[in-house]
Parts: C-alpha cells; structure tokens; sequence
C-alpha cells in the first residue's frame, strides 16, 4: 500500500518517522516534505493532485481550514482517505471529497517513537469496507496503541490523547521548577520527572488502569505523599484538568 500524506507539520513528521518507511509528501511551500523525504527515502511531490494519483492511501495531515481548496486542487479524486483533521467529522471530510471512503484517526506526537496514541472513530455502516479499516488499524498500530470509539466520543478521546503530550509536558516543567526551587539541578529534575511519569505509565498499565491502588502503594497515613497530594487537590488540580477539557470541547 503506497500512502501519500498531504501536509509536513509536526504531526506528519511523527507519523512519517514512526513509521520509518519511504512516502509520498507534499507540503504548502515550506520545504519540508522534501527534507523529511530525504529522511525516510520517500519523495516529495509537486502537488496534492499528483500525490492523490499514486497513493493508495491519503493521509490528510493539512490544517483544517485548507480541507476544500486541498480536495478542489485535487479534483475530489483519491482512492481511500484517513483525516486526522481535528473538528471535522468523517461526513465532513467526505463532502468535500465525494465518493471516496474517510476513516478519521486523531494520533498523536509520540507516535513519532512509537509509543503514540490514535483513536480511530468508528466509521458509519456501509461507508468503509473492512478491508480498508483493517488497513488502517494496522497502519497506526504500528506507531503505538490504537483505540476505536464511536465517532461522537472522539473528541474527548482526543481531549485525552491528543493534546496529552503537551499537557504533561508543561506538568513536567512544573513538577521540575518546584525541585530546582529546592536544590535540584534543572537537567536532574527533569530526568527524575521523566523517569518517574513512564514509570508510573508502566504500573498503571499493568494494574489494569487502577489508579487507586498506583495512590495508595505510595501513600501512608499521615505521610510525605499524603501532604503532596492534599496541597495539589486544595491548589486546584482536578478543576484545572476539568476546564481544559471543556476549553477543548468548547462546553
């Protein structure tokens, strides 16, 4: 399956180094699709309408705004499209190419190691035949772990996965700028930060996701852990995780 991506933002570039394998590019004038061509031995294309004919697979990485001039300039031709357009249902994306069958997947930026996250939405009956779907759950698994939701609870799936490395990025610099504050080194405490998050990733993903019991194996009465988390619940950690997700949303 030859796979062409239109766009060569961040999210293209981890999608296209994750998966390690030469594709077709294309980019809106930046340069980029032929520096990251050259990276994965692919090639750079001159235009969408070129990359949409040799691709068996489009995946559309362009902003969301450019999704009709994108399909227009490509005379709404393509054999099989996967829209990781954020805010635009499969319908969407479909009605502004015609006839050619959408899968949405929403990854994210850690798919570039591997380790990333998609959430494929559930296509509607009779709008994707299996074959292709199985394609593209093959495709993305290879770049980490795939969940398929229906198409209504994508955005806060995405509201988790999606912008999830940047939330626990700025959670890391401010769990590291508390520790430098008392005495740490910075490239200490960010080691200590990011050797204790994929740990604990570990232990939750072995307990089945039980957060509970990861709390309380750390936790004594009365103890050191005990005062941490109390501060963070009074400071509002909860509540600022809650407005995000709504800000994300729009509720």
């Amino acid at each position: 399956m030859r796979i062409g991506v239109i766009g060569s933002g961040n999210l293209a570039r981890a999608l296209v180094r994750g998966w390690g394998e030469p594709v077709l590019l294309t980019d809106g004038g930046s340069g980029r699709a032929a520096t990251l061509a050259a990276e994965v031995g692919g090639e750079a294309l001159r235009s969408n309408a070129e990359l949409t004919a040799q691709s068996d697979l489009v995946v559309l990485c362009h902003k969301p705004y450019q999704l009709d001039a994108v399909a227009h300039g490509c005379g709404g031709q393509a054999r099989a499209i996967v829209s990781t357009l954020a805010g635009l249902s499969a319908a969407e994306v479909g009605a502004a190419w015609p006839g050619i069958p959408v899968v949405r997947v929403l990854p994210n930026t850690a798919t570039e190691l591997g380790q990333g996250v998609s959430v494929v939405a559930e296509p509607e009956p009779g709008t994707v035949e299996d074959e292709l779907l199985e394609a593209v759950l093959e495709l993305f698994g290879r770049v980490g772990v795939v969940m398929r939701v229906p198409e209504r609870l994508l955005g806060a799936a995405n509201a988790i996965s999606g912008v999830g490395p940047a939330y626990l990025a700025l959670v890391a610099e401010a769990w590291a700028d508390a520790a430098v504050r008392h005495g740490l080194k910075p490239a200490e405490a960010v080691a200590l930060v990011a050797a204790t998050m994929s740990g604990t990733a570990a232990l939750l993903q072995a307990g089945d996701g039980d957060t509970l019991a990861v709390r309380r194996a750390v936790t004594s009465p009365g103890g050191v852990t005990a005062r941490g988390l109390d501060a963070l619940e009074r400071h509002g950690l909860r509540a600022a995780f809650g407005a995000a997700a709504d800000e994300v949303l729009g509720a």
